[in-house]
């Protein structure tokens, strides 16, 4: 079975990951929050390094419920600083706690995050050609334009590149290479905000 040339087939939860939800479009809230505080958790370090604490960031998290996050206290960033189930930054920290705010702000204006974000990318995913590592891009336009207009309404650590990994994570672009099995299963998938 072939897979995308950056899985390092040596690591089974990261191989898992590729295969089941790197690349699925995601239109549920909770679900793109989650990816939005791993993503900016992950800034300067490997996605796997993330991944690895995810559990961690669950349960830190209040199971990524950005109504719960948005209410935490000084007091929740000295516990989250902490707990050595997650990365202790304490910028990352309080920006996933701003973020949850902004969050829900957008999802105030727009009656989702989904139906926000997927703007976007005009409600489909784009769907790159990609055959070895060289090809992948590091930003495209509308992560460039995500990344603007999410810092313009107050999100943090969700720069240009961190917004094109979460795009890659949450389907807005598929990025699996051409020879890759999961493309072509995603392309039948039904997509739409």
């Amino acid at each position: 079975m072939t897979r995308c040339p950056w899985v390092d087939l040596s690591k089974p939860d990261y191989v898992r990951y590729h295969d089941e939800e790197w690349g699925v479009p995601v239109h549920d809230d909770r679900t793109l929050f989650e990816y939005l505080v791993l993503e900016s958790a992950q800034a300067g370090l490997s996605w796997y390094t993330v991944l690895r604490k995810r559990e961690g960031y669950r349960a830190a998290f209040a199971g990524f419920d950005p109504q719960a996050v948005a209410g935490f206290t000084p007091a929740d960033v000295e516990r989250l600083m902490a707990d050595p189930g997650i990365i202790r930054n304490r910028r990352k920290i309080e920006a996933a706690i701003g973020n949850a705010r902004a969050f829900l702000r957008v999802r105030e204006s727009f009656g989702s995050f989904a139906g926000y974000l997927w703007r976007f990318v005009d409600g489909r995913p784009i769907v790159h050609t990609l055959r070895t590592l060289a090809d992948y891009p590091v930003t495209i336009a509308q992560s460039d334009a995500l990344a603007r207009d999410l810092k313009s309404r107050g999100f943090a650590f969700l720069g240009a590149t961190t917004c094109y990994a979460f795009m890659q994570a949450t389907g807005l672009v598929n990025d699996h290479s051409v020879d890759c099995f999961r493309r072509r299963e995603l392309l039948g998938t039904p997509t739409g905000p």
